[in-house]
């Protein structure tokens, strides 16, 4: 937490009478529903790269309203908020009861340092496990409901996979976003953890040569991708259960248009609670593989690869990198194209300080 983050919890609560401990500055009070009385506000949960609270008011004919407050100000804080704002408000759009509501995003009136916002409806979730089951219904449709509004791959703005920005520029092949959403999640690794030449040259090897096999067979011989909207980061701090209502909910989205199976790549990863078979066994009950089916358990591993390197980059030094590195062989082995005078591949183990 940045010293300029935890300052705003001892920001001037200006000339409203609001019980609690956190401010509410005049641009959340104008961006909550006309009408209502703010009763209360207070620090509510943790975030790595904000702070959060939540807010109790009295609606106009005196029913309660509760909504939930993220608050940045990190250097890429205007566009990462502007961004899940985007991606809650499509998921809303697809799939109300899937999300909280999303009201407003904006900057705060306080003058130093920038302060930006995102403002939903406040759900009172656990932080137990989801139930595989009623998740594996609820995910299958949404992307089968969801619709491209260009038709291709990618997203209206980028968004933000922790603190750290995904390339989502719109694409009409899925071998070709993936590859490119990949290679800048690589960049993003390399600045933070150092160069590794070794990981760098095997990912390469599965841009060229593995992913226009891999994926690119999934849009060959009368097969297409259908780009779904997927929440982009659904591991289990991003997703909960209703403690009123028994509704699954999910939230802290980073979405974009992707074939479906993207969406649960990340349950492959170990450093997730989340990876239980029952999770994407449940999953494709609902939503078959693509074809081919065979192929399936690649593409996972595949798409598993893009949340360990933004994990690496978020994680400085963690054995996840190396995780990634194994992968990326592994695929180059079986699918890149062979030739009678291609090297071994690398097999560098990856240290803290690579």
């Amino acid at each position: 937490m940045t010293e300029s983050l935890l300052a705003l919890r001892h920001a001037p609560k200006g000339h409203y009478e609001i019980a609690g401990n956190f401010p509410v500055d005049d641009a959340i009070i104008h961006a909550l529903p006309p009408g209502l009385k703010i009763v209360s506000a207070d620090s509510y949960g943790s975030s790595a790269w904000s702070v959060t609270a939540r807010i109790n008011a009295v609606c106009p004919d005196g029913s309660p309203a509760r909504f939930f407050l993220k608050c940045t100000t990190e250097t890429s804080g205007k566009a990462q908020l502007a961004g899940e704002f985007a991606a809650m408000s499509e998921l809303y759009k697809t799939i109300p009861s899937l999300v909280p509501r999303p009201l407003a995003h904006g900057q705060l009136h306080l003058e130093s340092p920038p302060t930006y916002f995102f403002l939903c409806d406040f759900v009172n979730i656990s932080d137990r496990l989801p139930d595989p089951v009623g998740l594996g219904v609820r995910l299958a449709e949404l992307h089968r409901n969801s619709l491209s509004p260009t038709g291709k791959f990618g997203f209206y703005v980028p968004t933000y996979d922790g603190k750290l920005p995904q390339t989502t520029g719109w694409d009409s092949s899925w071998a070709s976003f993936f590859g490119k959403l990949l290679l800048g999640i690589l960049r993003l690794d390399v600045e933070v953890n150092g160069p590794w030449k070794e990981l760098e040259d095997v990912a390469i090897r599965v841009v060229e040569e593995v992913i226009p096999r891999l994926l690119g067979v999934l849009e060959s011989e009368g097969r297409s991708v259908k780009p779904c909207l997927i929440h982009g980061d659904l591991w289990e701090g991003n997703v909960g259960t209703d403690l009123e209502t028994g509704n699954i909910y999910i939230f802290d989205a980073c979405s974009y248009y992707a074939h479906n199976e993207m969406e649960i790549g990340m349950w492959r990863t170990e450093h997730h609670r989340m990876k239980a078979k029952a999770y994407k066994r449940e999953y494709l009950r609902n939503m078959e593989p693509s074809e081919p089916i065979d192929e399936w358990d690649d593409r996972n591993r595949l798409y598993s690869d893009k949340t360990k390197l933004m994990y690496s980059a978020h994680v400085p030094g963690t054995q996840v990198r190396n995780q990634a590195f194994e992968d990326f062989n592994y695929l180059v082995e079986k699918y890149a194209s062979k030739s009678s005078n291609a090297e071994e591949l690398p097999r560098a183990a990856c240290t803290s300080d690579s």
